[in-house]
């Protein structure tokens, strides 16, 4: 990754982090500072993809990017939705994020000792 996209992830992830507690606060702005991290760590995903032959890293690859559109839908839902169901979104996004995260190292790992 390079450096701009690498400070862009973080960056989009802490402003997810900050959007995401200030939500529950309920203040005005938090639904969009969450929705332009949200935003930033989807399109850095998005930019890097797979061109190998491996059908896991693939699927997980699919998995991961699944996980950054219900990031964004979550944010969506804070704007349209002033009730608390994007809970449910960003609990999906944040599992399917979580185990990609650990199985994709792993896998390019066991494809590199092969």
């Amino acid at each position: 990754m390079k450096k701009i996209d690498s400070f862009l992830s973080m960056a989009g992830g802490v402003l997810l982090l900050i959007g995401a507690m200030l939500q529950i606060t309920r203040w005005m702005w938090a639904p969009y500072i969450y929705l332009v991290g949200a935003v930033m760590f989807a399109y850095v995903q998005l930019k890097y993809g797979y061109e190998g032959g491996n059908i896991i890293i693939r699927r997980l690859r699919r998995q991961q990017l699944i996980g950054a559109a219900l990031l964004v839908v979550a944010g969506v839902m804070m704007l349209l939705w002033h009730r608390n169901e994007w809970v449910a979104c960003l609990s999906v996004a944040a599992v399917l994020q979580l185990y990609t995260a650990f199985r994709i190292p792993q896998e390019e790992e066991r494809e590199k000792n092969k």
